[in-house]
């Protein structure tokens, strides 16, 4: 959803891309809130933004409680069991239900979401938390969430991700992403239909004479690349190509937006930490060269870009009561200029043919329909940029169009009609008051420099009548060529002159000799020359000093999520990133003068350095020693790929008989030394570009790629101490040798597994385990991959799951955390009975000196995946918890102290709200 914004008092700083400072506020009692609002309700009145006959239902409507909303999560084929469990068992179950004498209204499916996987339920979740005939429904949503399977989420902020049209292979970013609702949605649409391209890959081709081939001879792969398949593009053995970089300015808050997409598992995210309205410019692997010639740099351009950026909030009115008390028009004037400048740096990276979806929670057209029509005019008119007609997106969807025109109110309440009144004023009595006001808040005239009336009535305009929904603002820009923004302080029929990114890229872009890299900063400086006006363009050489200004939105207006109530969490995400005046006297020649960002964006960072004369520093070494670690960040590790041929992973593929067709190029590790001591990740071919390319270019990587093999110490020879992580499992089991795989038919046998931890298989524990006995009886110790197949009659399954499974030396255990046992029970089975944990019993017999197990044997089985520090420390073998404790961390050593910082461990409230504190 948009990013809420307020007055100084109640704000908070960073969202987008520039931010202020938050000061310290009581909370409200939203109960006692006073939903009126007199400038409020004048200003849309006067606008007109319905129809007179729909005024009072209009603000009947705003002034009701939201609906709770949410949004099954995943893969389309791991979402739809989990909404079958709503459909079949508690839909029914609440619509018996009566609360004070009246049958209760169910969840309902939103009408214009596809699959019906987005549900909307009317019931205050006061009722649902407390009122007893809704206990099993309230733990069923609890239990779901806590596993990430229901994403809690309003109803509009998942409209923009549906009208990107993100498909596999794409490359996208999401400029404003914390903390991650529609991030997930969009990584969901980059890896749309993935699973079943993976395993129809793995069914026709298998290996013959070291040739792969089809199962039935057809043709080779290349071969049967080429050919058209209504499942999408096979370039990769099925897997998606495509890529999401999601940001965030705070960068706390950007390990927020990771916890939120921890489940997803993606190989093919990236997460960031940059001002939006700078986002640096991310360089690819050069092209060949050819004939002699010299290299030429790349740059990331993107297939699609999400820009939901900070705003004034007031359509969240419904689930924000605050709105009705502090809302007051200088709120969105304060953003327009930030608002503006993101976009437009979005249009700036986006391919010929791309889209950029801009978004707000507001209802103001200073905030929307005014930033499409100035960013469409900065960027040279209708030419180069126009508006998508959306209208047949969604049918089902009930919107409005655009405003075409609209008045503009300043902060003493007075409305303007146009920019010449505002002009006139000032020039009768001077501009007092009038401050804030800019001509591009107000509408464009039809003559503009803009190439054309602008259809803003593309727009889509949401009001919270309509649907039951809170109110939202969306627009869908379509790039048609190259463009050269406009700087904004230039008058609108100034000569278009370059901005200062898009300069930097071309300069870089020119080859050179390498006789002198300075000449590079030299032809810069000649290109853009300093603008004489202080507030000078966000594409212009001011935009750095702007920043080392830290020149936030007028009078520090901030800006905040829609939903964000929780105090700890606002005091976490207050401050933006700072940058500094002047670099140290250490600074190579030619630098001196120049300001620098912290850390500089590669478009920034040139070659400083004449050659063998003087290196330049590290951009860290370039700052004051009490600016590197601003706000206590921990230190970023950096990512390092593993040799194809390291001796680890070549363990790793024989001990599981990996296919050689699953690639061994995209292994990583977080350690400056590149050694695999803890963890190996996963990543996709461009996200490694991407990292090795711009490794130490100032870009700051917060998070990329999933965990597919977690250390551990294994007390038997030619045990792979390399076990596969739940995160990466489902990557990388179709590749997985029959020699370490267990196949499950039966429901009986897979409760037993959920409900017992570490059942025995020694003796004759075995036969207790169903079909799967005598096969983990005979398997190797070590880690598997258990297999629940779909199979027929009521003890059969109707999904297909892949679960990760450990054979020890006596005992079998499900790497599942407790949540995530609980969870597929009470889906599975409608069991909510407790979990038993043998390993106490074994330990306990074993204490008694009934048993003759050597102790290394039971301690090993116990601390699967345990730090054997801790369980010395302990004196005791590690209970469950203990056991699990890689499995059950959502994150590395670096995000888990970062996201306690700001109170977002595994279980605790985010931004969006966890069911499990609303119900």
């Amino acid at each position: 959803m948009g990013k809420r914004g307020g007055r100084r008092f109640n704000g908070r700083g960073g969202r987008g891309g520039r931010g202020g400072q938050r000061d310290q506020r009581e909370r409200v009692d939203y109960q006692e809130v006073l939903k009126q609002n007199e400038l409020y309700e004048r200003y849309y009145n006067e606008l007109g933004v319905v129809p007179d006959e729909e005024r009072e239902v209009f603000w009947g409507a705003l002034k009701r409680d939201l609906p709770n909303s949410f949004r099954f999560t995943g893969s389309k084929g791991h979402a739809i069991p989990v909404q079958q469990r709503l459909k079949d068992h508690y839909v029914p179950e609440i619509t018996s239900i009566r609360h004070n004498d009246e049958l209760v209204e169910p969840p309902t499916p939103l009408p214009w979401f596809p699959d019906e996987l987005a549900w909307q339920m009317t019931t205050p979740k006061s009722v649902v938390r407390r009122f007893p005939p809704f206990a099993s429904f309230q733990k069923f949503l609890v239990s779901e969430t806590s596993v990430g399977n229901i994403s809690r989420q309003e109803a509009v902020s998942m409209i923009p991700p549906l009208v990107m049209d993100v498909k596999p292979g794409m490359t996208v970013l999401d400029m404003c992403a914390a903390p991650g609702s529609k991030a997930a949605q969009l990584v969901e649409m980059v890896h749309g239909g993935e699973e079943d391209r993976m395993r129809k890959v793995v069914q026709r081709f298998r290996k013959e004479d070291g040739k792969e081939t089809s199962p039935d001879g057809e043709g080779t792969q290349e071969e049967m690349r080429d050919g058209d398949d209504e499942n999408g593009d096979w370039s990769d053995d099925g897997r998606t190509t495509g890529l999401l970089i999601a940001n965030d300015a705070d960068y706390k808050r950007a390990h927020m937006l990771i916890h939120q997409m921890k489940r997803l598992n993606s190989p093919n995210l990236i997460v960031t930490n940059h001002d939006a309205t700078m986002y640096p410019s991310i360089k690819l692997p050069s092209e060949p060269i050819h004939d002699g010639g010299l290299p030429k740099s790349r740059y990331l351009k993107f297939d699609r870009i999400l820009a939901d950026v900070p705003c004034s909030g007031d359509g969240t009115c419904r689930k924000n009561p605050g709105v009705w008390k502090d809302w007051n028009p200088g709120n969105g004037l304060g953003l327009y200029v930030t608002q503006v400048r993101i976009l437009v740096r979005a249009l700036q990276m986006l391919k010929v043919g791309g889209r950029v979806v801009y978004s707000t929670c507001s209802m103001n057209p200073v905030e929307n329909e005014a930033v499409v029509a100035s960013a469409i005019e900065r960027c040279g008119g209708l030419s180069k940029v126009n508006i998508v007609d959306c209208s047949s997106a969604l049918p089902k969807l009930k919107r409005r169009p655009g405003l075409k025109d609209w008045k503009v109110m300043d902060k003493q309440g007075k409305l303007w009609q146009s920019w010449l009144e505002v002009e006139g004023q000032k020039a009768k009595a001077g501009p007092d008051g009038l401050g804030k006001l800019v001509e591009g808040m107000f509408p464009p005239s039809n003559t503009s420099d803009a190439g054309g009336d602008i259809p803003l009535d593309r727009c889509m305009r949401v009001y919270g009548h309509l649907q039951d929904t809170g109110g939202f603002f969306i627009t869908v820009l379509e790039k048609q060529i190259e463009i050269k923004a406009r700087p904004e302080a230039e008058s609108k029929k100034t000569e278009h002159k370059p901005s200062i990114i898009a300069a930097v890229e071309e300069i870089e872009a020119k080859p050179t000799d390498g006789t002198d890299p300075l000449e590079r900063i030299d032809a810069l400086d000649d290109m853009l020359p300093p603008q004489e006006q202080e507030n000078g363009g966000g594409d212009g050489p001011s935009a750095a000093a702007r920043q080392n200004k830290e020149n936030a939105p007028t009078e520090q207006i901030s800006s905040r999520k829609r939903e964000l109530d929780d105090e700890a969490d606002a005091e976490a995400s207050t401050k933006r990133p700072k940058f500094r005046d002047e670099v140290d006297e250490a600074a190579p020649r030619g630098v001196e003068d120049r300001q620098v960002h912290f850390p500089p964006p590669p478009g920034a960072q040139l070659e400083l350095t004449r050659p063998e004369t003087v290196s330049a520093p590290e951009p860290e070494a370039l700052l004051p020693q009490h600016q590197k670690r601003k706000n206590n960040q921990p230190f970023e590790e950096p990512f390092k790929f593993l040799d194809p041929n390291h001796e680890e992973l070549q363990n790793i593929y024989d001990f599981y008989h990996i296919s050689p067709r699953f690639p061994k190029e995209r292994f990583m590790v977080r350690n400056a030394m590149g050694s695999p001591v803890k963890t190996i990740y996963y990543t996709s071919t461009l996200a490694r570009d991407i990292l090795t390319e711009n490794e130490g270019k100032g870009l700051k990587f917060v998070h990329c790629g999933v965990k597919m093999f977690v250390k551990q110490d294994v007390q038997k020879v030619g045990v792979c101490k390399w076990r596969i992580q739940t995160d990466g499992l489902p990557i990388l089991e179709s590749w997985v040798g029959e020699e370490r795989v267990v196949r499950l038919w039966s429901r009986t046998t897979l409760k037993k597994l959920l409900v017992e931890m570490f059942p025995k298989v020694d003796g004759n524990g075995w036969r207790d385990l169903g079909e799967i006995g005598e096969r983990v009886r005979d398997i190797e110790m070590g880690c598997c991959v258990l297999r629940v197949e779909k199979s027929e009659g009521e003890d059969g399954f109707r999904q297909r799951m892949v679960l990760p499974l450990w054979r020890s030396l006596h005992s079998l255990n499900l790497m599942l955390p407790k949540e995530d046992r609980k969870a597929m029970l009470l889906r599975l089975y409608n069991d909510d009975s407790p979990l038993m944990d043998h390993s106490k019993d074994r330990f306990n017999t074993q204490a008694n000196g009934d048993d003759t197990s050597n102790d290394v044997e039971v301690k090993d089985e116990l601390t699967v995946g345990a730090d054997e520090e801790e369980v010395a420390a302990a004196g005791v073998p590690a209970t469950e918890e203990g056991a699990l404790k890689m499995e059950d961390g959502a994150y590395s050593k670096v995000e888990d102290e970062a996201a306690q910082e700001v109170g977002v461990a595994v279980g605790v409230r985010d931004e969006e709200g966890l069911f499990n504190r609303m119900m």
